[in-house]
């Protein structure tokens, strides 16, 4: 039987990173996709999701940033959010490092910030000096660390990823997990969904999904 790791007992914060309540969807075929599904992140930190396929957790990450409209139900995130794909390809636009970097900068930014920018969310996730790499000739956990700063440079703090660890090979998965736990301990969040178990042990917390309804978390040990 599955077992993972409880929200740890600090006290909650009176905003906190997120919120959900009884969100529900069904899609147009009449399949349910969420299902009162209701789930609190307490406080920041590295916080995961797990469930078998199909049980809606690509769906709630899209639903809690505006990209699926839920039938009803309410989402409160407290901080500004990004989603990281499972796949970097699907999200990395341009041609270079930089030049994606600030495409989702504020608008008010004059040149020489954004350019700062660019450079401090390089360093952050240990790309610095590849503002003009061609995106092409990155491996995949490069490309993946570069979404994660995509997030950074746009002053997302609450980091939604969706199986970042699925497409890379064992040193880029344990690469990308160090990085956002370390994130975390520098003040953001992050809803990590995954499939790979020995990821848990990394977590603050975790969250089971079936059939689109956050299940009880279960103590480990």
């Amino acid at each position: 039987m599955l077992e993972i790791k409880p929200p740890s007992p600090l006290s909650p914060s009176p905003r906190v990173p997120l919120r959900i309540s009884d969100l529900r969807l069904r899609w147009p075929s009449g399949q349910v996709v969420l299902n009162g599904c209701s789930l609190e992140l307490p406080h920041q930190g590295l916080w995961m999701l797990v469930g078998a396929n199909g049980s809606g957790k690509s769906t709630l990450l899209r639903v809690i940033t505006d990209l699926i409209q839920p039938d009803s139900g309410r989402v409160e995130c407290y901080r500004p959010s990004s989603l990281v794909f499972q796949n970097p390809d699907h999200q990395l636009l341009l041609p270079s490092c930089g030049a994606d970097l600030q495409l989702g900068m504020p608008s008010h930014l004059s040149p020489p910030q954004r350019q700062e920018q660019v450079g401090v969310a390089l360093e952050r996730v240990g790309l610095q000096g590849f503002g003009q790499r061609p995106i092409h000739t990155l491996s995949g956990g490069q490309k993946q660390r570069l979404a994660i700063a995509t997030a950074l440079a746009s002053d997302s703090r609450l980091l939604l990823l969706d199986e970042p660890t699925a497409l890379l090979d064992p040193q880029s998965q344990q690469e990308v997990l160090i990085l956002v736990r370390h994130l975390c301990s520098e003040g953001l969040t992050a809803l990590w969904v995954t499939h790979r178990l020995e990821e848990l042990d990394c977590c603050d917390g975790a969250f089971r999904m079936d059939q689109g309804t956050i299940r009880p978390a279960r103590a480990t040990g």
